[in-house]
């Protein structure tokens, strides 16, 4: 057996664009690292406009935020806690750390808006394995990234290791993330070294031994199965995964923590106005919501 489940996302529509969140869900609340998968776009928003996501807190766990190329590209400001600022554009990862805590800011740059900003890609969390969720908060912007290239097949190394090559991007547990771009009738083998392993298509078609691959599902792959992923027309596609967790991990909002008193400790900590400000964007804030979209 390849495939394990498969796993049709909730689709959130903000008006010019849409959310696709597969995990968390009832079908899959992790895979290896991966506690929250939201695919974007893609889309190009009206000229004027712009996506403002105002500052929100995190613990326990790392965001990762990946932009696709191609007519929907676009970029994203990146703002924190630590006083890092950082424009986001396709090919580069930008990995941020939460630890015991931070708060953060992601906003369309103003010459995306006079245009209208593209909206394509990837925005997913780590949970942070036993022992380092209390680490201190940091932030990475890669752009070093390994690119293997070669009949018919690309593939952007964004985390771990593939085929032989490895990202300069900081693990805190075993994890493969990978965004692989496929030409018409190109093939390409799927390692079978992580614990746990799932695709997600994100444009064009594909399948995964023979077998379709759904536009925006998670397809949840067999572990220690070797496979193939082929395109007869083209298709992208992305790869994620890593070492399995052993404990559990709850998910409140904003907050990741295999606490449930240490996700409540955070929630009142942004009530009472505890975690740090946001140096360039201090004016706005995310208010602590009644019922959260995303909770286990």
């Amino acid at each position: 057996m390849t495939i394990l489940k498969t796993v049709t996302p909730t689709t959130h529509d903000l008006g010019q664009f849409q959310v696709r969140r597969a995990i968390p869900s009832p079908e899959c609340r992790m895979v290896g690292p991966f506690i929250f998968v939201d695919q974007f776009g893609p889309a190009r928003l009206d000229p004027g406009t712009g996506m403002d996501v105002r500052p929100h807190p995190h613990i326990n766990l790392a965001t990762v935020t990946w932009l696709f190329d191609g007519d929907h590209a676009g970029a994203i400001d990146h703002r924190d806690s630590l006083g890092s600022f950082s424009t986001i554009r396709p090919g580069q990862v930008n990995l941020m750390t939460a630890g015991r805590g931070i708060v953060h800011s992601e906003r369309s740059p103003q010459d995306e808006r006079v245009k209208g900003p593209g909206f394509y890609g990837m925005q997913t969390w780590l949970a942070l394995p036993d022992g380092s969720e209390e680490i201190a908060p940091a932030f990475e912007c890669r752009k070093d990234l390994p690119v293997i290239d070669g009949q018919g097949a690309k593939a952007t190394v964004i985390m771990g290791s593939l085929w032989g090559q490895t990202a300069p991007t900081t693990q805190y547990a075993a994890t493969i993330y990978a965004d692989l771009v496929l030409d018409a009738g190109a093939s390409l083998p799927i390692d079978a070294d992580a614990d746990e392993r799932a695709v997600m298509l994100v444009g064009g078609s594909a399948s995964i031994d023979s077998t379709p691959l759904g536009l925006y599902e998670l397809t949840v792959l067999a572990p220690g199965a070797a496979m193939t992923l082929a395109s007869e027309s083209g298709g992208r596609i992305m790869l994620l995964g890593g070492e399995a967790f052993r404990t559990r991990r709850y998910v409140w909002w904003n907050f990741v923590s295999s606490s449930r008193d240490r996700i409540e400790q955070a929630k009142q900590d942004w009530i009472d106005h505890r975690f740090p400000l946001v140096p360039g964007d201090e004016e706005e804030r995310i208010p602590l919501p009644d019922k959260p979209l995303t909770r286990t």
